[in-house]
């Protein structure tokens, strides 16, 4: 049996390119203090009043763990405030600081600027129809997870 070449596989052709976008944008929010799973969370809060650890796990599709983790970082950082909930002390909810609401936009400056230098030269025609096969990818395999990495 030959075995291919890597490159003949179009899933090498994805992740190299994942990887790339996604090592660079870590970067820019590095800079920032922020790791990319700390901006989703970060992005997910903004807008919103606030909103239960479980909630935003559920919404994220990640564990309440991990939502544990991350928000205990972004309170250190002072980005995000945890409450604890009226007359029940179990409860909390999760909303950004006065900082972190702050800081969403500019990091959203950074995302679209990582993704001009990734994606910039596609016309909105190529740009229109790359987004359309990965969303049909994502649709048939029925994978709903936000990309965190």
């Amino acid at each position: 049996m030959t075995v291919p070449p890597l490159e003949a596989h179009l899933g090498y052709w994805l992740r190299f390119v994942s990887n790339q976008v996604s090592h660079a944008f870590g970067l820019k929010l590095a800079d920032r203090g922020v790791t990319v799973a700390e901006w989703v969370v970060l992005r997910e809060l903004h807008g919103a009043e606030a909103l239960a650890p479980s909630a935003l796990a559920d919404r994220l599709e990640l564990t309440r763990g991990a939502i544990s983790k991350l928000a205990e970082r972004l309170v250190a950082k002072a980005l995000v405030a945890r409450a604890a909930g009226e007359g029940d002390g179990r409860f909390q909810s999760l909303a950004l600081t006065p900082a972190g609401r702050a800081l969403v936009p500019e990091l959203a400056l950074l995302a679209d600027r990582n993704d001009a230098e990734f994606f910039g030269h596609l016309s909105q025609g190529e740009r229109a129809q790359v987004e359309a096969v990965m969303r049909e990818i994502l649709r048939r395999h029925g994978l709903k997870s936000i990309p965190m990495k």
